[in-house]
């Protein structure tokens, strides 16, 4: 199958940004992917892809990857999927401003200044596909997950409205919302937690020890977990499909909270909540 569109992917190293890149390349896509590290755009550009040096937390490095790509794409861009993004772990009230702003401004300020962007682009041309990878738990919260939660809550919300904004000019925008997939996430959010978390000095020293062995555990480490592959797939239905859905849900969880939270008053869903680690 041959489509010749280009898509940028963000966040390409490993896990779903990887998996999705692969999967669109071989579908016929001209795929453009990125990587926060230089050894991993040199990887990547050794497997044949077409690869940009971006970290979502810089703004200069933003600028000059859109640069970049409007440069290979001769001012076109058919869609970009954002998938580019880490889970911060801890409790609330163990984090600081600083893990906070570290959090957001990859998950949503750099997302949101990509985005802006590429909008003049796709107007121009009058059509675009805007994909965001989003989370499970960007519509349910769960405990010790505070910072990623209000990211991708704050990505949802930016992307709803945007949505509204861009009625009518060809854009569409689409909401991905995995749930538990294998991936690198475990690894790169125990090392942001242990940059950020002291265990020793905190009132949820206990429950630090049993994250600190699950962050660790190799394989899955949740039910009805599947591969990054499940991902690209709900990414090739988003654009291929004439009319998308808003969100496309993956994983069995995604799925049954969802309709859990249209359905269950809210102390019902947080006695729910509270038995999942």
């Amino acid at each position: 199958m041959t489509h010749n569109k280009s898509v940028f992917i963000t966040g390409c190293s490993s896990g779903i940004g990887y998996a999705t890149a692969v999967t669109l390349k071989n579908r016929g896509y001209r795929v453009i992917c990125s990587a926060r590290k230089d050894a991993d755009v040199l990887l990547l550009q050794n497997q044949g892809f077409t690869c940009l040096q971006l970290d979502l937390a810089d703004s200069a490095s933003i600028q000059r990857a859109v640069a970049e790509l409007l440069l290979l794409t001769g001012n076109t861009l058919d869609a970009v999927f954002h998938n580019g993004a880490f889970g911060q772990p801890g409790a609330v009230e163990d984090l600081s401003r600083e893990a906070l702003r570290h959090q957001f401004e990859t998950n949503f300020f750099g997302t949101h200044e990509l985005t802006n962007l590429l909008i003049p682009v796709m107007r121009k041309q009058g059509h675009g596909r805007i994909i965001y990878n989003s989370s499970i738990l960007g519509f349910v919260a769960m405990k010790f997950r505070g910072a990623y939660n209000a990211s991708k809550f704050a990505l949802e919300g930016l992307a709803d409205t945007l949505r509204l904004e861009l009625a009518g000019s060809g854009i569409d925008i689409v909401l991905i919302e995995p749930g538990p997939i294998s991936s690198e996430f475990r690894k790169n959010a125990f090392a942001m937690y242990q940059q950020y978390i002291d265990p020793d000095t905190s009132y949820h020293r206990e429950t630090y020890r049993a994250m600190e062995a699950r962050l660790q555990k190799q394989g899955p480490a949740a039910p009805f977990t599947l591969p990054a592959t499940a991902v690209a797939e709900k990414v090739i239905t988003a654009l291929e499909t004439k009319y998308p859905k808003h969100r496309y849900p993956v994983t069995f969880p995604t799925h049954l909270f969802s309709w859990l939270k249209r359905l269950f008053p809210s102390k019902l869903l947080d006695k729910i909540v509270l038995r999942i680690e």
